[in-house]
């Protein structure tokens, strides 16, 4: 046992080896999270029940590191979830997307690998949702990509890359692709964690239109590519000619798969989530339904080859990525079990398809959608929509979906609405004028659901699942020679501090945020109508709830329950406009992970409020995994920017998540009290 640190260096890596752990004997098992949502079904799920209704308001912060002094820059939208093995946590860390080995009961920092890739560009910043884990019983390694799409395979216990992996430890991704990709200027990345499947890496890609989004598979000791999937089919290849016009299969790019996957070995699948080809809302240069876009597709996880897809919308234009993995759920249906997969989506359906087959579950219809008046578009007349689960989002736009907490607000929504076309889920995106500023949209273009995706808990059949309502525009604009772009962007969310406002997504619509609160006309409503403009003077046009946790029961295909997520943002309950008015409690959008425990669903809080003590923060929360009733929450001083995960170390249970404000991030834990349910505190030995 070691009684000192010792510090190892490479050319790329930096390894402080900390001391060991003893365990006690009688002390309850430890518990690993081997995959970034635990298993290779995403369930997200864990048994553990240490912390509970009686005692989760009673957690404390166990310990909390912090990822600024890593990187050049703050990494504010800290999303990597870790993994824990044998008491240790692996996860991707800080502005450069190093990967670290934490000590899982001392956040105790015990080794560091980083990259220097130079000029290297990527597609996805930040550090990245996590990392891979392998063994084979003897030996371990982590596998993650770097933001410059390199792959590394690191010794488990020192963070040393493996030699006998690729070149000297990583393997370079740009590299044996099917196509050529600039070394340095290639825009490609990759902000998932790589997909170990017994002895296979699955690796997708998030490019832009200059490059092809395929899927690899790789040997795990070796580094070496053993198969590729091309998610646009090449000539002769199977779904090819769904692209109707010669040469744009050739000419189009990404159409990768940039989400996390899932897997089921005893099948031999691995199920991509698929997103569409340029561009996201204009879709002239990809005439037809254009395979693989916007689907999901199992391959077999030895070859790669294609054994079914599912598409979820023909020829989109509303950036509905396929943004997270399907959760496999071994479900009851009419007398007996199905092997399932239930993908949830941008566009608030959970689409329930037999796994081993890709067949819908319960029937899923084409139903006919608007046709919009975009120049050489070709419109879709059907989509699919499923006619169980119920949706999990708002879907669509009405009257009665604009803000209405005083008449005067809402006859002034009313007022902005007539400068938008809005209807149903597919409303297409509508050709700009100096009159209709573009097509409201809900939900937005992040979801709905997003990367982090739900959970699942496989003993009563019940998914969990987070979506984010919020308006968002898109639109065509022709210019006066005839060309024709799209325009879309991401509004803001109307909480302080939150994803969907202080971290975004798409680039910003000049003008959506009004004048501003500083700037209130007495009336506060009189403000000139302006493109973009989906607020008044900063209140969403859209009346809450802004975010709700859902609870579907897949026994049947229905809603169990639904819980708003998140206090009313301190912009909403202290504006001017609202002076006297009650308003209910509103949620917060943002772009969240649930946890399911033997009894509890955990989430945190997107955004900051004030509370009634003048403290500034969110909430770790825990609702009644069976009615949605709020049994439990912790402070915390920065917003929830990863998905919560779990384990039990040293007899007792940690519940983790990486947190992110302007002021940098962390990754912090939080546990009980030693005396407090059932807890042992055991003495390190070093």
């Amino acid at each position: 046992m070691l009684n000192r640190r010792m510090m190892l260096a490479t050319s790329s890596a930096l390894a402080l080896i900390g001391p060991s752990i003893a365990g006690a004997q009688g002390a309850p098992a430890e518990t690993d999270w081997l995959h970034y949502a635990n298993d290779l079904a995403s369930t997200r799920y864990s048994p553990l029940d240490q912390i509970d209704a009686s005692n989760f308001d009673k957690l404390e912060l166990a310990w909390r590191f912090s990822t600024n002094a890593l990187g050049p820059r703050l990494d504010a939208d800290y999303q990597s979830t870790p993994l824990v093995v044998k008491g240790r946590i692996y996860c991707t860390a800080g502005f450069r997307r190093d990967v670290v080995c934490l000590d899982a009961g001392t956040g105790e920092l015990l080794w560091m690998h980083t990259h220097d890739e130079g000029a290297r560009i990527g597609t996805r910043g930040g550090s990245g949702l996590g990392v891979g884990y392998w063994t084979d019983g003897t030996i371990e390694r982590v596998i993650y990509v770097t933001r410059g799409y390199t792959m590394f395979s690191l010794d488990a216990k020192t963070g040393i890359p493996d030699p006998a992996f690729g070149t000297g430890g990583f393997t370079d991704l740009r590299l044996n692709d099917d196509q050529v990709i600039d070394p340095d200027r290639g825009v490609i990345g990759l902000h998932a964690p790589p997909l170990v499947v017994g002895n296979t890496i699955v690796v997708g890609s998030a490019p832009t239109a200059f490059a092809k989004g395929y899927v690899r598979g790789f040997d795990v000791r070796t580094g070496q590519r053993k198969w590729i999937f091309h998610n646009v089919p090449m000539k002769g290849e199977f779904g090819y000619d769904t692209w109707t016009t010669p040469g744009q299969a050739e000419a189009t790019g990404n159409t990768g798969a940039w989400a996390p996957m899932s897997a089921d070995p005893e099948l031999g699948l691995v199920y991509l989530p698929i997103e569409l080809p340029p561009t996201d809302m204009l879709g002239i240069s990809r005439a037809g339904n254009a395979l693989f876009s916007e689907s999901l597709v199992a391959v077999e996880i030895e070859t790669g080859k294609r054994v079914w897809h599912y598409q979820m919308i023909h020829h989109g234009l509303w950036d509905r990525d396929v943004s997270c993995a399907g959760i496999l759920c071994d479900i009851p249906h009419n007398g007996k079990i199905v092997k399932a997969i239930a993908q949830p989506s941008k566009q608030g359906y959970i689409y329930v398809l037999d796994r081993a087959t890709g067949k819908p579950v319960w029937p899923i219809p084409e139903k006919p959608v608007p046709i919009g008046k975009v120049p050489g578009e070709t419109y879709s007349p059907t989509q699919p929509m499923p006619t169980r689960p119920p949706p999990f989002a708002r879907q669509g736009v009405t009257e009665n979906d604009f803000v209405d907490f005083t008449p005067q607000l809402k006859a002034r929504a009313m007022e902005i609405a007539k400068h938008y076309t809005w209807g149903p889920l597919y409303e297409p995106p509508a050709v700009t004028s100096d009159t209709i500023f573009g097509t409201l949209n809900l939900p937005g273009l992040q979801g709905g659901a997003n990367w982090p995706g739900g959970s699942y808990d496989p003993e009563s059949h019940i998914l969990y699942i987070y979506a984010k309502n919020q308006f968002e525009l898109t639109g065509i604009v022709i210019g006066k020679d005839g060309r024709i772009n799209q325009r879309g962007g991401q509004p803001s969310s109307g909480s302080d501090d939150s994803q969907g406002g202080v971290f975004g997504g798409a680039a910003s619509l000049k003008g959506q945020e009004g004048r501003g609160r500083d700037s209130v006309k007495p009336d506060g409503l009189g403000d000139p109508i302006v493109p973009g403009m989906i607020s008044i003077e900063g209140i969403p046009l859209m009346k809450p709830p802004y975010g709700v946790i859902s609870a579907i029961d897949l026994n049947n295909g229905t809603m169990l329950w639904q819980a708003v997520h998140g206090e009313t943002p301190d912009k909403i309950r202290n504006h001017p406009l609202l002076k006297g008015v009650t308003i209910p409690k509103t949620g917060q959008a943002g772009i969240l992970g649930t946890l399911t425990t033997k009894s509890l669903v955990i989430c945190g809080d997107c955004g900051l409020f004030t509370d009634e003590t003048g403290r500034k923060g969110g909430r770790l929360r825990a609702y009644d995994k069976a009615t949605g009733k709020e049994v439990g929450a912790v402070f915390m001083d920065k917003a929830q920017t990863g998905a919560t995960m779990t384990y039990m170390h040293q007899g007792r249970q940690y519940l983790v998540c990486a947190q992110g404000s302007y002021y940098g991030a962390d990754l912090v834990a939080y546990r009980l009290p030693g005396d407090v349910g059932g807890a042992k505190v055991i003495r390190e030995e070093r």
